[in-house]
């Protein structure tokens, strides 16, 4: 697990800027967000390797399962490459191996979700093309989320500093509160996790860890407290 650090003075920015309000979750307007805990990122040996995202993957667990009880949404978003070489051609030429690329496709051993998530029937699966979930074009997860009048996303997955931080950047930006969890979050180091981290907690949304979300501090008070 990562050694999750954000400096006081961002702590103390944070806070000042909360001020009194309450911080509890409406769970029937909250959705846990979960990013890309797919093979390619979570299996040794994968393409896109990263080790520490499969240490989270309790925390996620609890997550739903605390999510799910006080009648939130949980939402598997998956990574898919297919029909995105022409109009993503910078992140298919420069980015990423083509041995990555091909674990992203649907279909394939990679792009499934790790078999250690406990996903249910009811949760929505979403795939996207891009880091982020929520730009333009990526996914249907705004309007899904809409629907369901979900105003408040959670966001749990890997990695922290690029797909899960873009798409907390991106949620923020359409109007959602956002909470970003650092202890069911992933990255490749301490150092790329915690500058995400920080960037988050001081314009993005609030950074708290799974105790935190579970107890109710920033999680959807009592049932979550509850199912904890």
């Amino acid at each position: 697990m990562h050694d999750s650090r954000i400096a006081q003075e961002v702590l103390d920015l944070a806070a000042e800027r909360r001020g009194d309000r309450p911080q509890g979750l409406d769970g029937g307007r909250t959705a846990l967000v979960v990013i890309d805990l797919q093979n390619v990122f979570m299996l040794p040996g994968m393409p896109i390797e990263v080790p520490t995202a499969r240490e989270i993957v309790p925390n996620v667990n609890r997550l739903a399962a605390a999510m799910r009880e006080a009648g939130g949404t949980v939402a598997w978003v998956q990574m898919s490459t297919e029909g995105q070489a022409e109009s993503w051609s910078v992140f298919f030429q420069d980015i990423c191996t083509e041995e990555g690329l091909r674990e992203m496709l649907p279909g394939s051993h990679g792009f499934e979700l790790h078999a250690g998530l406990e996903v249910r029937e009811a949760d929505l699966r979403i795939r996207k093309t891009r880091y982020s979930a929520f730009i333009q074009g990526s996914s249907d997860i705004d309007a899904q989320l809409r629907a369901r009048g979900i105003d408040t996303v959670v966001i749990v997955g890997t990695l922290t500093n690029v797909c899960c931080e873009s798409s907390a950047r991106d949620a923020m930006m359409l109007n959602y509160r956002v909470v970003f969890v650092e202890d069911a979050n992933a990255a490749l180091s301490d150092a790329e996790h915690n500058a995400a981290l920080t960037t988050i907690c001081r314009v993005f949304g609030e950074v708290v860890s799974t105790d935190q979300a579970v107890a109710g501090r920033c999680g959807a008070r009592e049932a979550l407290a509850a199912a904890g």
